[in-house]
């Protein structure tokens, strides 16, 4: 029997901390959207059209990051302060890739990186 592999994902529309939950010490490893102030104001020049067009398509980028990241794991907690973990957990619901992964969203404020640790080893210690 092979042993499970879990991961917590604290992210927001900017960023992602995916942290793997191990008896070692908890290290975070950070993945960014492409969608930053600078390139919201590039694009916006252009028009609001195109700004969201572009919004669109980093997010998806983003999230496809994000997924190559998941398949490795069995289960998967998302949690963090805005919409971002929803979009993500929906869209790879959608992905038959990713079906046997058990996925669990969950709600969080802000968090400091030993925080987001904290969460991650109360939410996997349960398991």
């Amino acid at each position: 029997m092979t042993k499970s592999k879990y991961l917590g994902i604290w992210m927001d529309h900017a960023r992602a901390n995916l942290m793997e939950y191990t008896t070692a010490p908890i290290e975070s490893i950070t993945i960014e959207s492409g969608f930053t102030h600078e390139v919201k104001g590039e694009v916006l020049d252009k028009g609001e059209a195109m700004m969201h067009n572009k919004q669109q398509q980093l997010q998806a980028a983003y999230y496809k990051k994000l997924g190559k990241a998941i398949i490795h794991y069995d289960s998967v907690v998302l949690f963090g302060p805005t919409d971002a973990k929803v979009e993500l957990f929906n869209s790879l619901r959608e992905d038959l890739h990713f079906e046997k992964i058990k996925m669990e969203v969950a709600g969080a404020d802000k968090m400091t990186e030993n925080q987001q640790h904290a969460f991650v080893r109360a939410y996997f210690s349960k398991i």
